[in-house]
Formats: C-alpha cells, structure tokens, sequence
C-alpha cells in the first residue's frame, strides 16, 4: 500500500486557523544534501546567464533578467552575491524533481482546494554567512493578485536547505495574519516599498520563527505575511519556495502550463 502523504483534519485546522503548518524532516539528511548541489549548480548557472541578461536597479539592489528568469542580488550596485531565482527549478533537475515529490504535491492538492495542481513558480532564497540579507515583512497576494484571478489558490511550500534558526535568518510567519486577505503596503517614497505590507496592519507580536533541521517543509497561505533577518551567523540559509496552484494555469514568469 503506497504511503500517503495527505493533511490530518489536525494540519489543516492548524493551516486554516494560523496560516502556516510545519513539517520537520521530510527530506533525508542525503536528500538534503543534493539538493543543496542542485541549488550550487543553479547558482553557477544563473550567474553564467546574466552575462547576457537585461541589469536593473531598484532601490539600491541589482537585478538581472534572462528571458522570464529573475536574478536578485545582494543589495549595492556592484554586490555580486545572489540572493534570489526565479524560477528555479528550471535550472537545474535535482530542483525539478521536488516540485513533483508527493511529500509536497499531496497536501498542495488540499490546501490548493483541486485533485489536480499545477505549478505557479518556484524560487530560490539564499543567505550566504555573514553577507545574507533579510527580507522586510510582506505578503506574496499582492504581488500576484494582478497575474491571476485566483490568489487566494496558490499556497507555498518552502524546504529547508540547511538548519534555520535566529542567528541565520530563519523564516517568520505573522500567525493569523492571512484572515485579512491583502494587506496594504507602504507608502514611503521607494520603488519597492509598496509591496511591502504596512507594518499597522498587523502586530508583531503575533511572529513566530521557523526554527527548523534541514529537510523540513513549511507550508505557508499566500496572505500569510512573513519576513526574516539577516545571516548573521558562520552557517548559510537556503531554501526554495514552490508554489502550486489549481490545474491547467500557466505560470507566473513564463505563462506555460505545468500541470503536475
């Protein structure tokens, strides 16, 4: 009998109350390790591609697009560290076998609400020792609301590439904070502040941190507002993020369909 891989009335009532739900340890200490190479190899390859790409700048941070891929680096002009991909699992096949792996596409098919899923995108996050910065609170509803026409369908799943925890930067959630759909961002004079949730919209006090072992997965409502700090610690921080939505609906970046 084929093992299930399915949300307990439990996980989903925890999901549905707090807007996130924690699994530890999904993916082996071996798993792990390959698919922090995947991630390296994907890395070296985004770099490679840049070379060729169209640079921009906002708000002090570097950007690269090749064709419908997004390279995000560190911020100052000249900072050559990366920092985001997207889409990430295009680059390389150890990444694009997870968007697959029923450990994650059973319960999406729940939290999605549909027997049949496809995928939204799928991101690389990474904070390198000492130089990894963080990512201010905000929710990902409203940058995708003007995409498509079901936001409230495309929940997240991000999977620990390393142990997280304060010092690296790990992963924050504002419990509760996806009952009130799109928040309203900031409006202080930056080119990105508006996609940044406006910090009187909700109390910090409601944060909790993902202090999780490598090869855990955090699911995550796509109004759940979250953030992190920066690495300050020896050790590096890096996860990807997928993102699944319902059957037969093209992708954020490329507009293809990728029924799974």
């Amino acid at each position: 009998m084929a093992e299930s891989f399915g949300l307990t009335e439990g996980e989903l009532l925890s999901y549905q109350q707090n807007g996130y739900l924690v699994r530890e340890n999904v993916f082996s200490d071996t798993e792990v390790m390959a698919l922090r190479q995947a991630a390296e190899r994907a890395v070296d390859k985004a770099v490679s591609l840049c070379e060729s790409g169209k640079t921009y700048i906002l708000d002090g941070k570097r950007f690269v697009d090749v064709g419908h891929l997004t390279v995000q680096f560190e911020p100052g002009v000249d900072n050559t560290q990366v920092r985001v991909i997207e889409p990430v699992n295009e680059l390389d096949q150890g990444l694009d076998q997870i968007v697959v792996d029923p450990r994650l596409t059973e319960p999406m098919r729940v939290l999605v609400g549909c027997d049949k899923i496809a995928l939204w995108t799928a991101k690389l996050n990474l904070k390198r020792p000492r130089e990894g910065s963080g990512f201010g609170w905000h929710q990902d509803s409203p940058y995708w609301v003007h995409d498509c026409d079901h936001v409230d369908q495309l929940p997240n799943v991000m999977i620990a590439f390393d142990d997280a925890d304060l010092d690296n930067g790990c992963f924050k959630v504002i419990a509760g904070s996806h009952l009130q759909g799109c928040l309203p961002g900031k409006d202080d004079g930056t080119q990105l502040g508006g996609f940044y949730t406006n910090t009187s919209s909700f109390d910090e006090k409601d944060q909790v941190a993902m202090e999780v072992p490598a090869g855990s997965a955090i699911f995550f409502n796509p109004h759940t507002v979250h953030g992190s700090s920066a690495n300050e610690s020896d050790q590096p921080r890096r996860a990807i993020i997928i993102t699944y939505q319902p059957a037969n609906s093209p992708q954020l970046k490329s507009g293809e369909v990728r029924n799974l």
